[in-house]
């Protein structure tokens, strides 16, 4: 079962679930996602660019990016609609980050996480100790 949440859009009360927004935002994001389709459905609209579409049929440019990252609009049938990678700015066609951010964020990962195994392993050694006659430490 879902939470209770604000729509982002008008700010009413609904149970948040599957869908992110309340009822009536739904349909009217609903209404627009037929006008975005319809128009790119055209034979001369398949190359429109996002800002394009969102001129031509008066959907916000963050909508249009929205049903393409739920995979609503498929940009192998529209190559053109592309959004910005949260890191560089590239245009990309799915996820949050571009090719060449996904490997250098890895291969930090990877660079660190060998760092911090290399200090437990280093940190893991054995210390041996003295105890002199009177029984105190010696290092």
């Amino acid at each position: 079962m879902g939470d209770l949440a604000n729509c982002p859009n008008c700010g009413k009360l609904f149970v948040k679930g599957a869908i992110t927004v309340c009822r009536d935002c739904y349909l009217e994001e609903e209404e627009k996602f037929k006008l975005v389709y319809d128009y790119l459905r055209e034979k001369e609209n398949r190359q429109a660019t996002i800002i394009e579409v969102s001129e031509a049929t008066g959907v916000e440019e963050s909508l249009i990016i929205k049903f393409i990252k739920q995979r609503r609009l498929s940009t192998k049938n529209f190559p053109n609609l592309t959004y910005d990678c949260e890191r560089c700015g590239k245009p990309i066609h799915e996820g949050k980050l571009c090719k060449d951010c996904a490997v250098e964020i890895r291969e930090g990962l990877t660079k660190e996480s060998r760092r911090i195994l290399e200090k437990i392993e280093k940190d893991k050694e054995i210390t041996y100790y003295n105890i002199d006659k009177q029984n105190k430490w010696i290092d």
